[in-house]
């Protein structure tokens, strides 16, 4: 099954960048691909947060959204929105760091909430807060595609290994990560962590990501990644934007299962 991968350099204009995930949505559909991968943060990437508040509006009401599942159903193409911010429908006034999963009639099949956020400061003088703005998602979501079973996960959830084990024990077959890495910490950890995650859980990891110099100020580490469920990397897309189709051999899952059964052989970790 031809899937393809959406790397972008997405900036401060929703307007903009939403135009760019059609043209992707489109140029997918037009080589062949069942479903269309999109970065974390891929309709507005703003760390600004009061000018970017005038951008993020409740999924009910969201044009942006409305725009890219209308993109789907005309191009009968199934559609992975990596992740845009939305105004939490709990009335905090924070907001979601959500995922969807669109059909190819332009419904949205599932949404998720970025679990794990991500407060850090690093070496370099960076200082991220995300729980400042953001509420962390609720709990794992699951969901049927046409590449089977997929699991929902955002960036920074890779670091978190018993994330994808539920998922897993639960059905999962793929997972999609789209991120938005920091340039020192995706040199460091990306394509270890994308491998660590598909060799473990023995299923295809589909990474969409950032890259480049964003007009926020931001830089994000790009290399798009396919890895599949023997952790070799099918494709990688290096730095710079641009969209890539691969063929995905789905019977690979099942076939590495064989050979390692590791979720036959999983027990039960009692407490220590």
């Amino acid at each position: 099954m031809k899937i393809a991968v959406h790397q972008m350099c997405s900036g401060i204009d929703p307007t903009e960048n939403t135009k760019k995930v059609i043209t992707g949505v489109h140029s997918a559909a037009g080589q062949g691909a069942q479903m269309y991968f999109a970065p974390e943060m891929s309709v507005l990437l703003d760390r600004d947060r009061r000018r970017a508040k005038e951008s993020i509006l409740i999924e009910a009401s969201n044009p942006f959204l409305n725009d890219i599942c209308k993109a789907a159903a005309d191009t009968n193409i199934w559609v992975h929105l990596g992740s845009m911010p939305v105004l939490h429908e709990d009335e905090s006034g924070r907001y979601g760091n959500r995922s969807f999963l669109i059909d190819n009639t332009g419904i949205v099949r599932a949404r998720y909430d970025k679990m794990h956020l991500f407060d850090v400061d690093l070496s370099t003088g960076e200082s991220w807060r995300e729980s400042s703005a953001y509420r962390g998602g609720d709990g794992p979501v699951l969901v049927d595609t046409p590449l089977g079973l997929m699991g929902m996960t955002i960036c920074y959830d890779m670091r978190f290994p018993d994330l994808y084990s539920k998922l897993v024990q639960a059905g999962a077959r793929v997972f999609a990560v789209p991120a938005a890495f920091t340039v020192p910490t995706g040199k460091a950890h990306w394509h270890v962590l994308l491998r660590a995650r598909a060799i473990e859980s023995a299923a295809f990891v589909i990474a969409a990501a950032q890259s480049g110099t964003h007009a926020d100020g931001r830089a994000t580490y790009g290399h798009s990644l396919v890895v599949d469920p023997w952790g070799e990397v099918l494709l990688d897309m290096g730095e710079g934007e641009g969209l890539a189709c691969i063929e995905l051999d789905l019977t690979r899952v099942d076939a590495v299962r064989s050979q390692i059964p590791v979720h036959l052989n999983r027990r039960e970790i009692p407490a220590i």
